[in-house]
């Protein structure tokens, strides 16, 4: 063999293959859009328990605690959507508790 064939053999290698890109959202991108979900269908069921609470009652307290809970979990919506998803969850764990004693300790 000559000199040249052995330098070409050497030289020419096969290209590394490309990493190919991850297809769909990130697990953080996912997690946002789970606290971002769930908030909203906390805020959905809050809005229609607020609606049948005033209809068997009118109470400023109704009001006030439903009303800060979909408060609430608009401000998680928010939060998610920065990015701030631990701080979203404790909140609306935290809210939900808060409304559901208010609901059962001081309006019954």
């Amino acid at each position: 063999m000559s000199t040249p064939d052995r330098t070409e053999s050497a030289t020419h290698h096969t290209p590394e293959p490309d990493p190919t890109p991850h297809e769909g959202p990130t697990p953080a991108a996912r997690a946002r859009r789970a606290r971002m979900a769930a908030a909203s269908l906390l805020m959905a069921a809050a809005a229609v328990v607020l609606a049948l609470r005033l209809a068997s009652r009118s109470s400023v307290l109704v009001v006030g605690v439903y009303g800060l809970l979909l408060i609430l979990c608009g401000l998680v919506i928010e939060l998610s959507r920065r990015g701030r998803t631990r701080l979203g969850t404790w909140l609306l764990a935290a809210g939900l508790v808060a409304a559901l004693l208010m609901d059962g300790v001081v309006l019954s």
